[in-house]
């Protein structure tokens, strides 16, 4: 049976998350620049720009921080047209990482209203930031006596040669999906030689033995499939295929077609950010391919694996990881929202899903089996015993094996003192 996708599940979150962003001081341009003590230069003001964008496309209305946000712009930006510290010799991988977030939120403003000033600035950093650094990426510290440890938000670690490292390993190669949406826009080869450098090295490189970061590799699948819609060259489809197949089945994914923050680190949490990325680099791969296997686990990341990620206030959190080696057989909420980066980049997956939401179906039998990895399942959605008050939101209950089973609980549906007290336990064990 073929279950599809529900738009008024879809226009609940969109209306709550546009909500959330639109009202909340934290979004609004008194508050919306970070400080310039703050290492992710241009993560905020990207991540947000490219949320009111998504909402701007999604409805046609204007939060009023978007345009508030470019007109600010100009006075907070260094002598080189970017964010933060320039002038010296370090090449600082969450600086990287963060304007990569601006370019997209650049690029995608003037896909839409064909600004000149955002493509003045998408030049500028390009060209003052991004491109000086050509030979350097070859060259990023794989071998590292400092610890990789970090917390939810990343850290700087320290320094190898001239690079300064961040605690979210690889963030660096976020930047893949900036700089291919600015080629995509300014079609500059030299973007193109660059791009190549990136995506040659972190193709090749050990993610898993390395720790990278999930959020970071998937972005970088999605820019490599951008690529290969650009230019229709294989090379970019094959290399978004095997960062899917590493994520997928390669330790990156849990039980509820989740995350693990970092590869081999089952202790730490979800994000939501790459559980976005995660659905589109699959559907990106099934529309390009049309394998059936890549349009089901972007339904399966969907029917559970957004679940639990959004929260009653429209923003969105981290939760439990639930993998085989993890301290947690059960879902549940950590940290109630990253209000930082994951709110916002939320937008951007609720646009996507109502772009696609023809292609987000999930398949059900109506019986609930236990498949090969314990875990309980009618077709594509995971069954699980909740405790705590959210089962109240629950639905399609069944008896089987001595346990109470019902699909996983739309977080965002249920008020936060029961939501923070609720247990989903998967039954793998």
């Amino acid at each position: 049976m073929r279950l599809n996708l529900s738009l008024t599940e879809l226009n609940e979150r969109i209306l709550l998350n546009y909500r959330r962003l639109a009202d909340d001081p934290y979004y609004q341009i008194d508050d919306v620049f970070s400080p310039p003590s703050y290492s992710w230069m241009g993560d905020k003001e990207g991540r947000a720009l490219l949320a009111f964008v998504s909402h701007y496309k999604i409805s046609g209305q204007k939060i009023p921080c978007m345009e508030q946000l470019l007109e600010k712009l100009p006075s907070m930006v260094n002598e080189k047209n970017y964010l933060g510290t320039c002038g010296d010799n370090l090449i600082r991988e969450e600086q990287l990482s963060g304007h990569s977030w601006l370019l997209r939120g650049l690029c995608e403003h003037r896909q839409q209203f064909g600004d000149d000033y955002s493509l003045e600035l998408i030049r500028a950093i390009t060209e003052n930031l991004y491109l000086p650094l050509l030979g350097e990426f070859a060259a990023y510290p794989v071998s590292r006596e400092i610890s990789n440890a970090g917390g939810v938000s990343g850290s700087e670690i320290g320094c190898v040669g001239r690079w300064q490292l961040s605690s979210d390993t690889c963030a660096a190669f976020m930047s893949i999906d900036g700089l291919s949406h600015a080629y995509q826009i300014t079609g500059d080869p030299r973007l193109k030689e660059l791009l190549d450098e990136m995506i040659g090295f972190y193709s090749a490189l050990d993610k898993a033995a390395m720790k990278a970061q999930t959020h970071c590799t998937l972005t970088a699948g999605r820019a490599m499939m951008r690529m290969y819609t650009i230019t229709g060259e294989e090379y970019y489809l094959n290399c978004a295929a095997d960062i899917y197949d590493l994520y997928v089945h390669g330790g990156g994914m849990t039980y509820t077609w989740q995350n693990l923050n970092w590869w081999g680190r089952p202790e730490t949490w979800t994000e939501p950010c790459a559980i976005v990325d995660s659905l589109m680099l699959a559907l990106e791969l099934y529309k390009a391919t049309g394998r059936e296997e890549y349009r089901t686990t972007a339904a399966r990341i969907w029917h559970n694996g957004f679940s639990s990620l959004q929260r009653s206030n429209g923003g969105a959190g981290t939760d439990t990881v639930v993998t085989a080696d993890s301290p947690w057989d059960y879902l549940a909420a950590q940290m109630y929202e990253a209000h930082f980066c994951c709110t916002m980049r939320l937008a951007e997956g609720l646009w996507y899903v109502h772009e696609n939401s023809g292609l987000l179906y999930a398949e059900t039998t109506g019986t609930v089996t236990r498949q090969d990895n314990g875990v309980y399942m009618d077709g594509d959605l995971i069954y699980a015993e909740v405790t705590g008050g959210a089962e109240a939101y629950g639905s399609d209950a069944v008896d089987i094996d001595g346990h109470r089973l019902m699909p996983l609980i739309k977080y965002y549906r249920v008020p936060d003192a029961l939501m923070t007290a609720s247990r989903q336990k998967i039954l793998f064990r």
